[in-house]
């Protein structure tokens, strides 16, 4: 049975994703503390910070789970099919 090859994220492209991430984040939090508004109007911007951001790690959690869950039931479902090709005889005339 052939195993289906794994894409793997290189370390350039992980690097890249976070440093980004960063960059976005730092610039974002201190957009929020040069703004001309009260604590309170600041406070309400950072909560909503806050709040996108771990939405957006819960959303890419979310993402990856079902693909995993579809990778292994689509691995099931061909090893279920290589079982019942490797089984089959074409040549067999009593199953008829």
């Amino acid at each position: 049975m052939s195993r289906p090859i794994q894409p793997s994220t290189t370390t350039a492209f992980f690097a890249q994703a976070a440093i980004s991430f960063g960059i976005a984040l730092a610039a974002v939090a201190y957009g929020i503390t040069k703004l001309p508004v009260g604590a309170w109007e600041r406070g309400f911007l950072a909560l909503g910070l806050i709040f996108v951001v771990t939405s957006s790690f819960t959303l890419a959690k979310c993402v990856r789970d079902r693909q995993e869950v579809e990778e292994v039931t689509s691995r099931v479902d061909k090893a279920r099919l290589d079982k019942l090709i490797s089984e089959h005889d074409p040549f067999d005339v009593t199953n008829v």
